[in-house]
């Protein structure tokens, strides 16, 4: 059965619903972050709200401070929830590298049967695969060098990094962020802001209702600030617990604030602070704005509930006449070289026959003009047939001539010919006569 893009996808993320929703491998740091927003809020509708809802004149305002701190909670987690159960931005990662980016290296050294050999060994340079790591774009008519992602197989857009958390490229990254469990990109940038700010206009009115409820306390009772902390402690904790948060979501808020401004991202400002780069995405903080919060947001690029399609498999590169061959980098003989030497070491004898032949014919000529020979040499002649050279497997140099269309001996094979047929008290001068 067919597997969805989800079951079998190679980052580190966490889907859930059938891939309906996606989390970072962190995703469990969210249980805190609903913990430290719904916790305070529930004490303060009970503690303070609930109390305060007589206190005003008009009995439904009372009541709507308890309603708008329900539904400005809510809010807040919704946006949470957007930020953290969407896709970021992630890049689909290639399933090979860049073949337009190929440019053929013939210094580089390849491993075969576990040795390093030069890719030009013997005169003949095998293309090496190499591509540039880098290269550059235009953005804004000024040059932005972009970088080889070697996980992802391809070369990131401008603004884009990859995640080492996550391990995906996200486009546009930010930061990765644990209290939300995911990377903060182009497609839930917008969310993250709002729901930090948002998480701080609440701390700033769970603060303020709180201090308005401990001022009551004290008008009511006529005492000091002690006597009213005494009455409503859980003021007192929220008032503390609220401060203490303002400076952490409301410094984060101030902070993009001023990088949306800018038209900067978390990790450009601190990668590029000290380097006194010219941001080329500055285009003035009233369209930096508009390009955050007014533009449309780009749709996934990943369908995780798609189905997988399969890979068809690639065809092996054609040879070349330039590809070291198998003896040079000291590979095993083929079945169709074994076959070649086979028969070269059949017409090897044949050959050496005919030599055997034209001796003893120039032999016996002799005998009848010269002082008889010994009958002992012409027999070690003739019987040099079945003491002809056993040819090694590994010492075989016959092949058929793939051009030429007939068949060679090497040289070198029949110099051995010779000095073996010259143990036969036949010198090499008589075999060329």
């Amino acid at each position: 059965m067919a597997k969805r893009v989800y079951e079998v996808w190679k980052g580190s993320n966490k889907f859930i619903l059938g891939g309906r929703l996606i989390f970072g491998p962190d995703a469990k740091s969210l249980l805190v972050t609903l913990l430290l927003i719904i916790a305070p809020v529930v004490i303060f509708c009970v503690f303070v709200a609930w109390h305060l809802r007589h206190e005003f004149s008009s009995y439904n305002a009372g009541y709507a401070i308890l309603v708008v701190a329900i539904v400005f909670t809510i809010y807040v987690l919704v946006l949470l929830f957007l930020t953290s159960a969407r896709d970021p931005g992630i890049i689909p990662r290639n399933a090979h590298p860049p073949e337009e980016e190929f440019r053929y290296d013939p210094s580089v050294s390849i491993d075969v049967g576990g040795r390093q050999v030069a890719a030009n060994a013997g005169g003949r340079q095998t293309p090496s695969l190499q591509f540039p790591r880098t290269k550059e774009v235009i953005v804004n008519g000024i040059p932005v060098r972009v970088k080889y992602c070697d996980t992802c197989m391809l070369y990131r857009p401008p603004r884009c990094s990859h995640c080492s958390i996550c391990n995906n490229c996200v486009e546009r990254f930010d930061h990765h962020c644990p209290w939300v469990g995911q990377c903060i990109g182009q497609c839930n940038y917008r969310y993250f802001f709002l729901f930090v700010s948002s998480a701080t206009l609440l701390c700033i009115y769970v603060f303020s209702l709180s201090a308005l409820y401990i001022k009551i306390l004290m008008d009511d009772y006529h005492g000091t600030v002690w006597k009213a902390m005494k009455e409503s402690p859980a003021s007192v904790i929220l008032m503390a617990y609220c401060f203490i948060s303002l400076w952490f979501v409301g410094g984060l808020t101030g902070f993009h604030l001023y990088l949306i401004g800018t038209n900067q991202t978390t990790y450009e400002n601190f990668r590029y602070r000290a380097d006194n780069r010219i941001n080329v995405y500055n285009r003035g903080c009233l369209n930096n704005f508009l390009e955050v919060f007014c533009t449309e947001l780009k749709p996934s690029r990943n369908s995780f509930r798609a189905f997988v399609e399969e890979e068809l498999q690639r065809p092996p590169p054609l040879p070349t006449a330039r590809e070291i061959e198998p003896d040079e980098l000291g590979g095993d003989p083929r079945s169709k070289v074994e076959d070649d030497l086979d028969i070269g070491e059949d017409l090897l004898k044949i050959s050496q026959r005919r030599n055997i032949e034209e001796i003893d014919e120039d032999i016996r000529s002799r005998g009848s003009n010269g002082p008889p020979h010994n009958t002992s040499e012409v027999d070690s002649a003739l019987g040099s047939d079945h003491r002809a050279p056993t040819i090694r497997s590994d010492a075989r140099h016959s092949s058929w001539g793939r051009r030429s269309g007939s068949w060679e001996i090497a040289p070198e094979v029949i110099g051995n010919t010779n000095v073996t047929e010259g143990r036969g008290h036949v010198t090499s001068k008589d075999v060329v006569q």
